[in-house]
């Protein structure tokens, strides 16, 4: 599989959701954004609002996290947060399951706070972030399943903090459990072209990824397809 340059931006929610951002990145991630045209930012609920000022009148999508990024939290606080992000202006929500519920193989309450925050925000997407590293293939079967019937937008496969990448093999898996039924987002070790590539071949349509990658990666592509970068 191979995407142009000019594709790629389409797909890329270009992020910086670590502890120790300072506010000069926020607005570089939002310059970059805008430069780009990558289709979405997102920054730590503390900065989404200074996120938003920066990408006024841009067209590039405000993206906002709940319960980011253990994912327990409980139901009513992940309700309370997306609530926030919703009334700043953001336009899709990145929502980290309860983890530890699912390990225990509690799916059912999994798909519940999944639908309760679906229900508190919408008609804003929500994408459920599953922390597929932490999970065998059962349970991220099994996750797939509860985003979908929780009315999830998207299924996310990490918040990038776990220690262990997102693998090829995992966004196959999430592709065979859901089909076309919502779209998959990868996260945490997107950091080359070549990865990139190789999962939207496996079926992923969205892409979070920090900054340095992100222009790492469109570096690569502009150079590959033959045009200057800058």
């Amino acid at each position: 599989m191979r995407l142009r340059h000019s594709e790629i931006p389409a797909l890329v929610d270009v992020s910086c959701v670590r502890a120790n951002v300072p506010y000069d990145e926020v607005r570089q991630v939002a310059e970059a954004a805008i430069k780009y045209g990558f289709i979405c930012a997102f920054a730590m609920p503390c900065a989404t609002k200074m996120m938003k000022e920066y990408l006024a009148g841009s067209g590039v999508r405000l993206g906002g996290v709940a319960g980011f990024p253990s994912g327990a939290d409980t139901m009513e606080q992940k309700v309370d947060c997306a609530k926030y992000m919703a009334s700043l202006g953001c336009d899709e929500i990145d929502m980290v399951i309860n983890v530890g519920a699912l390990i225990s193989d509690d799916a059912d309450y999994v798909e519940r706070e999944i639908s309760a925050v679906v229900d508190a925000v919408t008609p804003i997407p929500v994408k459920s972030i599953l922390e597929c590293t932490y999970l065998d293939e059962r349970r991220i079967r099994r996750a797939c399943e509860a985003a979908v019937s929780g009315g999830a937008a998207f299924v996310k496969s990490g918040t990038g903090w776990a220690a262990e990448p997102t693998t090829v093999e995992m966004v196959r898996i999430m592709k065979s459990a859901v089909g076309d039924r919502v779209t998959i987002k990868a996260a945490g070790g997107v950091r080359s072209l070549a990865i990139l590539e190789d999962m939207y071949e496996a079926g992923c349509r969205r892409f979070g990824i920090s900054l340095a990658s992100a222009l790492k990666i469109m570096k690569e592509s502009y150079e590959r397809d033959g045009v200057p970068y800058n």
